[in-house]
């Protein structure tokens, strides 16, 4: 049996869960703005995944082992403590990119920071730009 993917799209309002989810007023408002510039630098729309992720554009993946499914093409999660930004693909251009995004941590996949005014923007959406360009090139985007 294949265990079945947690983090597939759902029909959560992302104005709701933002209003509802975060209660620090910075973060509602970063929230809103990372939902703008993401709408804007992916062109699709902000979905709602699992419980706490905000999703644009999709794609399905399959790996060696069969289990396949559905992500985000880039996205990011309000957490308590601070962001994830699930909007990066380890390739070199995003490799030297990171050295001048500003204040984060990286995960394993994630990129965490605890404001958007820890980072430049600019330098953010070059990164979006290109994890998009390789997802779109690599992988069977719906």
């Amino acid at each position: 049996m294949v265990a079945k993917n947690k983090t597939t799209e759902t029909e959560v309002s992302v104005t709701d869960f933002i209003n509802s989810y975060v209660e620090n007023d910075l973060k509602k408002s970063d929230s809103s703005q990372l939902v703008e510039l993401m709408s804007e630098w992916s062109g699709f729309e902000p979905k709602m995944w699992g419980p706490t992720i905000i999703g644009f554009g999709s794609y399905k993946y399959k790996y060696p082992s069969g289990h396949q499914g559905s992500a985000p093409l880039i996205g990011f999660s309000p957490r308590k403590a601070e962001f994830s930004l699930y909007v990066y693909s380890p390739t070199e251009e995003n490799e030297r990119l990171l050295d001048s995004l500003g204040k984060f941590k990286m995960g394993k996949a994630c990129i965490y920071i605890k404001k958007l005014s820890d980072i430049d923007i600019s330098v953010l959406k070059q990164i979006c730009e290109k994890t998009i360009a390789s997802t779109m090139t690599n992988l069977n985007v719906v």
